[in-house]
């Protein structure tokens, strides 16, 4: 027999899939709780809100097991309405509500108001940057632009999030000043495109002026970059990132591929030749830069020759970051026209051999910072170690400093002086001086 849930209207929002997810779960929280909601991040409630990832395969599967699991919880009485929003449920809702309709409601990435509505809150228009943040006080993403205009063949992130918005740079000082108030000391930039930033709102590129807005504001010691597209790529940016000691020498810019015909294919509008020399200019322009890229292999067509290509070039590359997905053959995109032709087990194993040449390259880098002080910032306490990261490192996705807690102690939250006694393929070890 179901019986009611004892934690009554208390609402429990669960994210799933990337930084920018979390982001907007944080702002459907600020205006639950504008509202008077007693609402959390990932706790019991009894009303549960799942803001899905609907971007690849693996990320598809792990948001419906979700969905399953507190649907399961519904029906055992466990828990009172669950809602679903977010990326799958932009791209598959007619699909869900048939297949799972004992969910209450979905609602897509553009429906913030229908949901609050459906949650018995009203939409707060003045609420520019009012967010509760979920990551640790020192640091917290900041959303410059939604959407996406670039053609890419195997992305699907257009039809869920819709054409390039970029957000004005009043907007974004005014919402990055209220994180610094509240002890936010490192913004990470986030949007499916920061290079295309500016565009449509100035008519031209403004990320370089955007960051040295948000270099003025009192409190902030860190601004990094994440989702840079190669193809038109402002080059002021790096001149900002070289002259102000705020903007960390850290770049992440997905190049996918580095084949010509599987770039063309992927519609990348870019050559081998562009790629390369444009991360020779970053590194000609930004003495020291930290690189980061994502790679596919297994795209449509991959043959073992533009494999061994793509290989070669990450070697030849060195690059500090790097990180690999296996291709996913998603319906409604461009590449979803031409056979899915690489094996699973085949697109494993290249993705397996990318990532020990990579792992080879981040234990040398990493040897040479042996005896070397960095600065860095102490996000959280593990075990028995205190875990930091340097200027060259991004939370969840890069190296970390970790700081033996029995011998030393640093505060979490704060930056210091952290001086590398040992070094892994991917973690440092290191104590304060």
């Amino acid at each position: 027999m179901r019986t009611k849930s004892l934690k009554k209207n208390k609402i429990n929002l669960v994210t799933l899939g990337c930084s920018k997810n979390i982001y907007d779960s944080e702002v459907i929280m600020g205006q639950l709780k504008a509202n008077g909601k007693d609402v959390a991040h990932e706790q019991e409630g009894n009303i549960v809100v799942i803001n899905t990832c609907g971007f690849i395969n693996n990320a598809k599967e792990q948001s419906v097991n979700t969905i399953l699991n507190y649907v399961d919880l519904k029906q055992e009485g466990k828990i009172d309405k669950v809602f679903v929003t977010g990326c799958l449920s932009e791209r598959y809702k007619p699909d869900l509500q048939k297949e799972i309709p004992d969910v209450d409601d979905y609602f897509g990435t553009t429906d913030l108001p229908l949901l609050l509505k459906a949650l018995g809150a009203d939409y707060k228009h003045e609420l520019v940057g009012e967010r509760l943040t979920t990551t640790p006080k020192n640091f917290a993403y900041l959303k410059i632009a939604e959407g996406c205009d670039r053609p890419c063949s195997f992305c699907a992130i257009p039809l869920m999030r819709g054409k390039h918005k970029s957000k004005p740079i009043e907007q974004l000082v005014q919402e990055a000043t209220k994180l610094a108030a509240n002890g936010v000391k490192e913004l990470i930039l986030i949007a499916q495109d920061l290079t295309y930033y500016g565009l449509d709102l100035y008519k031209k590129r403004n990320l370089a002026e955007l960051l040295t807005a948000l270099t003025k504001i009192e409190g902030i010691e860190w601004i990094r970059l994440h989702y840079a597209f190669p193809t038109g790529f402002p080059k002021d940016v790096l001149d900002v990132i070289r002259e102000e000691p705020k903007v960390c020498n850290y770049i992440d810019i997905p190049l996918q591929h580095i084949s010509d015909d599987i770039l063309k294919s992927m519609r990348r509008g870019t050559t081998h030749k562009k790629t390369t020399k444009l991360l020779n200019l970053f590194r000609e322009k930004v003495p020291g830069i930290c690189i980061r890229t994502t790679l596919i292999v297994g795209y449509p067509g991959e043959t073992e020759a533009q494999f061994e290509e793509l290989k070669t070039w990450v070697k030849a590359m060195r690059f500090e970051r790097l990180g690999v997905f296996t291709y996913s053959h998603e319906e409604d995109t461009h590449a979803y026209n031409l056979e899915d032709d690489v094996p699973e087990d085949v697109k494993m194993k290249r993705a397996n051999e990318i990532m020990e040449i990579q792992s080879q390259i981040s234990w040398e880098q990493n040897q040479d910072k042996i005896g070397k002080t960095f600065k860095c910032v102490i996000d959280r306490k593990e075990g028995n170690y205190f875990v930091g990261r340097t200027e060259f490192d991004s939370p969840d996705v890069d190296n970390e400093v970790l700081i033996d807690a029995e011998k030393h102690y640093v505060k979490i939250g704060d930056f210091c002086q952290i001086k590398i006694e040992e070094a892994h393929d991917f973690d440092l070890y290191g104590h304060p001086v």
